[in-house]
């Protein structure tokens, strides 16, 4: 390992909020009456990932993107609802999702004994804490860095000059990104001048301009950089 630090994402990296956004959102709408279904999904998902792209370039607070969105998902069913109520039962649903990725506990309690780990994601932070100790990673990671709390998001520059300026003895050489979004992860680590380490496990081409150093389909990977 040549790395000192490692800079972990969390959803879709080391818990798999694929499954629980399902969970949460079969939840919710279920007990609004409203089927969970492929349209559905995916009309949440478009408007979702669209809000959280804005909060990605700074155009949206994440307070905004989350108390917002429920709002604008139910008036595309021509529902009316109280769209930061939603968001909170939608919340309590969603911060049991702990499934991890992969072999993820196991990795990082081994890659623990052989660099300083750290948390870096964007999202609601009493969620991503909880999510975090309740999976049992929390352990494993020296900081944990969460857009909420630092009043910056990935990939701003801003966000990252947080996290290194509390990394002792910190240096972009001794130091990677593991991520599976190439907007945020990749480009954040890319803004930094730090190495990137994409996690793609579908095997997605890279048809950005966005080229990470190192891209991986399986976590266990890692150990080989």
């Amino acid at each position: 390992m040549k790395y000192k630090n490692l800079l972990f994402d969390v959803d879709d990296t080391l818990l798999d909020f694929q499954d629980a956004q399902k969970v949460a959102l079969k939840f919710l709408f279920e007990s609004m009456d409203i089927p969970y279904n492929e349209e559905t999904e995916k009309m949440y998902n478009t408007m979702n990932q669209s809000r959280w792209r804005q909060f990605e370039q700074g155009i949206l607070t994440s307070e905004q993107v989350v108390n917002g969105r429920f709002g604008i998902f139910f008036n595309q069913l021509g529902i009316e609802v109280d769209s930061v109520e939603m968001e909170r039962n939608y919340r309590q649903y969603l911060k049991e999702g702990i499934k991890p990725v992969e072999n993820s506990l196991e990795l990082v309690n081994s890659l623990s004994k052989q660099a300083n780990l750290f948390i870096v994601t964007n999202g609601i932070a009493e969620t991503q804490s909880y999510r975090l100790q309740k999976s049992g990673l929390m352990p494993y990671f020296k900081d944990v860095f969460i857009s909420e709390e630092l009043n910056a998001q990935k990939p701003s520059i801003n966000f990252f000059n947080t996290v290194f300026s509390r990394i002792p003895y910190f240096n972009k050489e001794e130091t990677a990104i593991i991520g599976d979004s190439l907007t945020s992860d990749i480009q954040g680590g890319i803004n930094a001048g730090i190495d990137t380490i994409w996690y793609n496990p579908k095997r997605k081409e890279v048809k950005d301009p966005v080229m990470p150093t190192y891209d991986i389909a399986h976590l266990n990977e890692i150990y080989d950089l």
